[in-house]
C-alpha cells in the first residue's frame, strides 16, 4: 500500500514541527528558576540588596547560552537562520560600549528568554500534550486490548467509549500538523524579531553591502576601462601609426607614381593621420595613461597644457588617491574645460584641486558667458559619475558668468 505524497509530507512537517517545540521546552524554562529563586529569597529574606545582582548577573550570563541554544534550534530543526548582532567592539570604551548597547540591545534577548520564555514553554507543552493524547486516543483500541483482563470489566462502559476516544484522537492528530506549524513558524518569527538583528540595524547592514558592491563595480568598470585603453593604445593604435608611416614612405621614396596615385596615397596618409589624433582623443577620453602612472596633478598639468586657453593649474595633494576618484577628478576638469572651450567662449580659466581631509575638493571656473545648463547631457553625467562615489556635485553659472562647476569627493581608503 502506497502512502499518498500529501500525507507523507504533512506527517514529516508534523514530526519536524512537534521535535522544534519539544527541543524548546527547557531552554525557554532554563531561566525560570533563577527568577523563582530571586522572588523567593527576596521575599523570606527582604534582602533585594543581595539577590538582585546575583540573579542579574545569573540572567546576564545565561542570556547569551541560550540565545546560541535557540538559534542552533532554529537553524537545525527549522532551516530558519538568524543573523548574529553587531559584534563586540575591539576596544571597550564608554562611547563603544554605549554604541554597541544601543545597536545590539540586549535587553530584547533577555525580555524574550525572561518574559516569553514560560509562556511559549507552556504553549509548547500544551501542543505536546495535545499529540500525547491524540496518539493515546487514536490508539485506544489497541492498547484497551492490552488491558489486563480485570481492568476491563472494571472500566464501566469501556465498549462505548472506545470509539469516542478513537475519534477524539484521530482529530487531534489531524490538527497536529496545522498547530503545531503555527506555533512553530510564530515562534520563529519571534525569535527572528527579538534575537536577531533589528530591522534599522539589518537596513544599515543591506546599505553597507550595497555600497561594497557597487564601489566593486565601480573599480571593475574603471579596469576595464583602463584594459581597453591599453588595448587600443597598445594594438590598433600602433597598427595606424605603422600605417601612416608606410603611406608616408611610399609618398617619400616614389616619386615616379602617377599623379593620381600619389594624390590618392596622401588623402589616405592624411586620414590616417586624423584617424590617429581621434583615436588618442578616444583613448585619453577613456582613461589618459599619465593618469595611472604618475597621478592626478600631471594628468591635469597636461590637460591644461592641451586646453587652447590659458588655464591656471592648483593641485594640492597628501598623496595618491583611490583610482576611481582620480579618474572621476580627471574627468569633472576636462569635461568642464571642454565646455567652457566650446560653448562658453570663455577667456581664461582656473581649476583648483584640494584634498581637506578625506574629501578631494575639485574646482573648475571660468569667465565665459555663463547661462550653463545643468541638466544638460554632459552636466548630468559628471552628476552621475560624482554621485556613483557618494560625492556632491554643484554648478554656479548665471547668465554672463562666472561659471563654476564643484564637485566633492570622498577620497578615505
Amino acid at each position: 500500500m502506497k502512502i499518498p505524497a500529501g500525507l507523507s509530507r504533512a506527517v514529516l512537517r508534523a514530526r519536524r514541527d512537534t521535535g522544534f517545540l519539544a527541543a524548546g521546552v527547557l531552554p525557554h524554562l532554563a531561566l525560570m528558576p533563577v527568577w523563582a529563586w530571586a522572588t523567593v529569597t527576596a521575599t523570606r529574606t527582604e534582602n533585594w540588596l543581595l539577590t538582585g545582582p546575583v540573579s542579574a548577573a545569573l540572567v546576564l550570563l545565561g542570556a547569551p547560552v541560550l540565545t546560541a541554544v535557540q538559534r542552533a534550534r532554529c537553524r537545525v530543526l527549522l532551516g530558519v537562520d538568524i543573523p548574529r548582532r553587531t559584534p563586540p567592539p575591539e576596544r571597550w570604551t564608554w562611547a563603544s560600549t554605549a554604541r554597541w548597547l544601543a545597536a545590539t540591545r540586549p535587553w530584547r534577548k533577555i525580555g524574550y528568554h525572561l518574559v516569553l520564555g514560560l509562556p511559549l514553554a507552556l504553549l509548547e507543552l500544551l501542543v505536546l500534550a495535545a499529540a500525547a493524547a491524540g496518539l493515546a486516543g487514536g490508539t485506544a483500541y489497541a492498547w484497551s486490548w492490552a488491558l489486563p483482563t480485570g481492568i476491563r470489566q472494571d472500566w464501566f462502559g469501556y465498549l462505548t467509549q472506545l470509539p469516542v476516544y478513537t475519534a477524539a484522537g484521530l482529530l487531534l492528530l489531524c490538527a497536529l500538523p496545522w498547530t503545531a506549524r503555527a506555533l512553530a513558524r510564530a515562534e520563529a518569527r519571534l525569535a527572528l524579531s527579538l534575537l536577531g538583528p533589528s530591522r534599522a540595524q539589518r537596513l544599515q547592514e543591506r546599505v553597507d553591502q550595497l555600497a561594497v558592491s557597487r564601489t566593486d563595480l565601480i573599480e571593475a568598470v574603471d579596469a576595464e576601462r583602463r584594459r581597453i585603453e591599453r588595448d587600443l593604445h597598445d594594438g590598433t593604435q600602433q597598427r595606424l601609426v605603422s600605417l601612416a608611416v608606410n603611406l608616408g614612405l611610399a609618398i617619400a621614396t616614389r616619386p615616379d607614381l602617377p599623379s593620381d596615385a600619389r594624390e590618392v596615397i596622401a588623402k589616405a596618409h592624411l586620414e590616417a593621420k586624423e584617424a590617429i589624433a581621434e583615436l588618442d582623443d578616444l583613448v585619453r577620453g577613456l582613461h589618459p595613461a599619465v593618469l595611472e602612472d604618475r597621478g592626478l596633478d600631471a594628468a591635469l598639468s597636461g590637460l591644461a597644457a592641451r586646453t587652447p586657453l590659458p588655464v591656471r593649474l592648483r593641485v594640492d595633494l597628501a598623496g595618491r588617491v583611490a583610482p576611481t576618484v582620480e579618474s572621476v577628478a580627471y574627468f569633472v576638469v576636462s569635461e568642464a574645460l571642454t565646455n567652457a572651450t566650446k560653448h562658453a567662449n570663455a577667456m581664461r580659466a582656473e581649476v583648483t584641486v584640494r584634498q581637506i581631509g578625506e574629501v578631494l575638493r575639485v574646482r573648475v571656473t571660468d569667465n565665459g558667458l555663463g547661462g550653463a545648463d545643468a541638466a544638460g547631457t554632459g552636466l548630468t553625467g559628471l552628476a552621475k559619475r560624482v554621485g556613483s562615489l557618494d560625492g556632491a556635485f554643484h554648478v554656479s553659472s548665471p547668465v554672463g558668468g562666472p561659471t563654476t562647476v564643484t564637485a566633492e569627493l570622498p577620497c578615505a581608503r
